[in-house]
């Protein structure tokens, strides 16, 4: 598995012959711009309808021809403006050839941020676990620790991606208990540093789950490792 960090909670994982982006906040992410046609894609994960999470799937959906999966709502939406979506709810998935993509639960919420300070609800948030060859990967959106992430890691998870900034989601504490009910193999933190409000120290979270058993690999903006 090939995994590319854009920043924020943007990923491009490689694996099974297929391309995956997470939730992809590219060419305006403050971590540092990346152009779309850069990030060739197969498949566009978004975990919910905040800016930050999906300002560039249609641009790049259509771009690369690629599929946006989304929650129900969303996927509509996407639909109506000329992608091509796979809809799915918390729970559901879809089988391929080359694996499986499922939607998990994430305690969230998820509204197109409209002028004036109006929202439109775009169903529930949603994290991911995509199976891919003989690997797997969880990319849990914005969410906070909530129990059931124990069913989500027993299917011996290889990589989980997880938000750490706190006050949205988990802070740092918080997701070493994560990783204790998911027991991935590998964790990279995600969702900190892009704003004041999610600052947070991720050698430090890294140095804490090291405590508890876990491995954490903390990425550069725009560094690719192999898992």
């Amino acid at each position: 598995m090939r995994v590319t960090f854009f920043g924020h909670s943007a990923f491009l994982v490689e694996a099974g012959g297929q391309r995956f982006v997470f939730d992809p906040y590219l060419k305006d992410n403050p971590h540092g711009g990346v152009p779309l046609d850069r990030v060739p894609c197969d498949f566009i994960l978004c975990s919910h309808a905040h800016e930050d999470h999906l300002a560039d799937a249609l641009e790049l959906a259509k771009l690369h021809r690629a599929t946006i999966v989304a929650p129900y709502e969303l996927a509509e939406h996407l639909g109506a403006l000329g992608a091509r979506t796979l809809d799915l709810m918390p729970g559901g998935g879809v089988n391929f050839p080359w694996g499986r993509i499922q939607m998990t639960c994430a305690t969230h919420s998820s509204a197109l941020e409209l002028p004036g300070g109006k929202n439109s609800y775009m169903g529930p948030a949603a994290g991911y676990v995509v199976r891919a060859g003989d690997q797997s990967v969880y990319h849990a959106g914005d969410t906070g620790l909530f129990g059931d992430m124990a069913l989500i890691g027993r299917g011996d998870l290889d990589l989980a991606l997880l938000p750490i900034g706190d006050r949205y989601t988990m802070g740092t504490v918080d997701a070493v208990e994560a990783l204790n009910l998911l027991r991935p193999r590998l964790c990279v933190p995600m969702h900190y540093d892009t704003l004041e409000k999610i600052r947070q120290n991720p050698h430090a979270f890294a140095k804490l789950a090291a405590a508890a058993g876990h491995q954490v690999r903390v990425m550069g903006t725009g560094e690719t490792i192999e898992v």
